[in-house]
């Protein structure tokens, strides 16, 4: 009995010396897991943020550095003289373009001995040097781009806070110094981003130059700072110059500090974001006297916080999976923006034909050269601009935002037409057969593009067939356009009067189910490097959805494929009567006075100096306020204002209006490459000449509408 008793004691006595073990045991371990659990979070909260900072620095110094590049289009190759002349406008340009920016404090423009020409805090300036500034002598003795200072105390008069400069070398075309593009940034303008997003308690920010030079600290330091490039952060960054994360005491203030840092793109510019290691010990303690709270009470509250415990790692992964999900879906989006797909391709195609206007040029400044020759390089640079102009529609058309030039046309003769131009771009081995209607298929829609679309459509299926086979143009109505693998019959668009189909079917080796999907995204091919940019068939993609159809595709791998291109058709009587070509020359100004409005001064040059060799009469400004305000104060002496549309501030388009609505009787011509609200309203009645345009063409539209306005008022020639 007395050792069944004392086994008994002696079992109750293990039962409680493992019910103070246990626990034990399972508070280490919770405790283990739960700190690197928030180790981990705190982790990726870092990572998150600096994914912040680095955004919004980066986007920073590309405005600045947009803004500096802008101002110096402005005054490159002005003389000293003539800026000073034009100082009151110029310091209103730089005054706004800080008020716009709130990370600038100033903007100024120094001569070659470092006096300001202009700047946006005082007109005129005062008579002061900065050549001792860091900004100014960094670009003396050679052009290193763009420069960013370190922190600078504003020098008297001026005042306010401190800055930290961002300038360029202002330079005549032979290279030679004239002078410093500079603006004035604020440190406080980050700090305060800073404290935006950096509310948890031990946030911690950075931003400092390659060298060490802190710009801006948070919390803020009330000292000029520079990290040691041979302590442990400058040698950590030496080892990994990209990005880290690591565990230090910051030597700014010695706290220790969990940081993450990154560089800036292409700026010798790093950010960093951190939080303080007793915050996160303190978030941890924090979780652990929750546990405790819970924990002590039962063994039993033991197992529900262990549950707890799984089901939040459990929580937390999910969460972090989800996380991931989203951002490769972003990234996706991304790639589907076109973004990174359109550089390299757009590069490629316009260098090569850059070469070739290089190469034109450099021959005609050969001399004795003969007028054969001559005329030859011109024709060479013609055809690489008509070719540019080419190349930047099929882009403008893939991605629905160029103003196209619809007419109506039969779209079986349009085919036709095209026939010895196919057969010559095919080749001899392809057999071309073109079935087309008896009765007319007409149309509304922009011909040029349609013969591009066309063109490359049988391109596509003369590679598919490695040149060799046959290829059939068929034209056809349709009442619906059928369901395709790549383009379901929901995206359809539909039409009264039904569809116009013109088919082209290839005996080449087909498309993969796989890839029928992609085949119309911009620069997505299958041949090899320099075969083809892979533009063709988005441009055919672009021009169908812009013009309210559609393009479907069927193939089968080994027996060819099938594409078709759906587009809305007119009634019959809707074709306009045969008109002949418009072949005529430049027409003469005969003092014709224009008014240009151009910001761009190398393009404003050539447009002046063309229309002046014709005869008329240019007054050039460069913004539509100045030109608004010529035309209030004397609008009689102009007979047509053309403008750029495209323009900082007022742009052309409003600039038309603006002289619409006050009842100015100036006709009124617009030009541009590219505008989002043309591309969305068209020019709203007003003329409107592409670039790129030749002096002829655009002599003849001034000519024009300066004659339409002498008929309107009574006088006409």
């Amino acid at each position: 009995m007395q050792g069944a008793q004392r086994n008994s004691l002696r079992l109750l006595q293990w039962m409680m010396a493992a019910s103070l073990a246990l626990p034990v045991a399972l508070f280490v371990f919770t405790s283990t897991i739960s700190y690197t659990s928030t180790k981990d979070i705190a982790d990726r909260e870092i990572e998150r943020t600096l994914d912040v900072a680095h955004e919004h620095a980066l986007k920073v110094f590309e405005t600045i550095d947009r803004s500096l590049a802008e101002l110096n289009e402005v005054v490159r190759g002005l003389p000293d003289e003539v800026i000073r002349a034009r100082e009151p406008a110029l310091h209103r340009r730089l005054k706004r373009l800080t008020d716009a920016l709130p990370q600038l404090k100033s903007a100024w423009i120094f001569d070659a001995n470092g006096k300001s020409l202009v700047n946006s805090l005082a007109s005129p300036p005062q008579d002061l040097s900065f050549a001792d500034r860091d900004y100014f002598y960094a670009h003396v003795d050679q052009n290193i781009g763009t420069f960013i200072g370190a922190s600078l105390t504003p020098r008297p008069p001026y005042q306010g806070a401190r800055f930290f400069g961002v300038s360029r070398r202002r330079e005549t075309d032979d290279g030679s110094f004239i002078g410093v593009i500079q603006a004035s940034v604020l440190p406080e303008y980050f700090e305060s981003f800073y404290a935006r997003i950096g509310s948890d308690p031990g946030s911690f920010f950075a931003m400092g130059r390659t060298d060490g030079v802190l710009l801006t600290h948070f919390p803020r330091l009330d000292r000029d700072f520079r990290l040691d490039p041979a302590g442990p952060v400058g040698r950590e960054i030496a080892a990994h110059p990209d990005h880290g994360l690591i565990t230090i005491g910051w030597p700014s203030d010695g706290i220790e500090r969990r940081v993450g840092y990154r560089r800036v793109a292409e700026y010798p510019i790093y950010v960093s974001a951190g939080l303080e290691t007793a915050a996160i010990r303190a978030r941890w303690l924090a979780t652990m006297g929750q546990h405790l709270v819970f924990g002590v009470p039962a063994t039993a509250l033991l197992f529900l916080l262990l549950a707890l415990a799984f089901r939040r790692t459990q929580h937390l992964q999910a969460e972090a999976a989800k996380r991931r999900e989203a951002e490769e879906a972003l990234k996706h989006s991304q790639r589907l923006e076109a973004l990174g797909q359109l550089t390299g391709g757009v590069a490629h195609d316009f260098n090569n034909l850059l070469t070739v206007i290089r190469a034109s040029v450099d021959l005609l400044n050969r001399p004795q050269l003969t007028e054969e020759r001559r005329q030859r390089y011109i024709t060479a640079i013609a055809d690489a601009v008509a070719r540019a102009a080419k190349l930047t529609s099929q882009l403008l058309a893939f991605a629905r935002r160029q103003t196209l030039k619809p007419e109506v046309f039969d779209v079986g003769e349009r085919v036709q037409s095209l026939h010895d131009m196919l057969a010559t771009l095919l080749g001899p081995a392809i057999e071309i057969v073109m079935r087309l209607p008896a009765e007319p298929c007409l149309v509304n829609a922009d011909a040029g593009q349609f013969e591009t679309a066309l063109i490359n459509m049988a391109t596509n299926a003369r590679d598919a067939m490695q040149g060799k086979g046959r290829i059939i143009f068929a034209v056809q109505g349709a009442t619906t356009i059928p369901d395709t693998l790549a383009h379901p019959s929901g995206s359809q668009i539909p039409s009264d009067s039904g569809f116009v189909g013109v088919a082209v079917s290839d005996t080449g080796i087909g498309i993969p189910a796989a890839r029928l999907g992609r085949i119309f995204e911009p620069f997505f091919t299958t041949k090899q490097v320099g075969a083809g940019t892979g533009l063709g068939l988005s441009q055919v993609f672009g021009f169908a959805r812009q013009s309210g159809g559609e393009v479907t595709v069927m193939s089968d791998v080994g027996q060819g494929s099938t594409f078709s291109l759906y587009l809305p058709r007119v009634p019959a009587d809707l074709l306009p009567q045969r008109q002949a070509p418009n072949t005529a020359p430049a027409v003469v100004g005969s003092g014709m006075s224009v008014l240009l409005v151009e910001d761009n001064i190398e393009l404003a040059n050539f447009a002046a100096d063309g229309l002046t060799e014709l005869g008329y009469s240019i007054t050039l400004v460069d913004n539509a306020a100045d030109a608004l305000a010529e035309l209030v104060v004397d609008a009689d002496r102009f007979d047509v204002v053309f403008s750029d549309v495209v323009m900082p501030g007022m742009t052309g388009l409003d600039l038309a209006h603006a002289i619409r609505d006050r009842g100015i009787g100036v006709p009124v011509v617009l030009t541009s490459g590219y505008s989002e609200a043309l591309s969305q309203d068209g020019a709203t009645g007003f003329d409107l000449v592409q670039k790129p345009y030749s002096i002829e063409e655009l002599s003849r539209v001034l000519h024009r509408a300066a004659r339409l306005r002498r008929v309107r008022d009574g006088a006409a020639e």
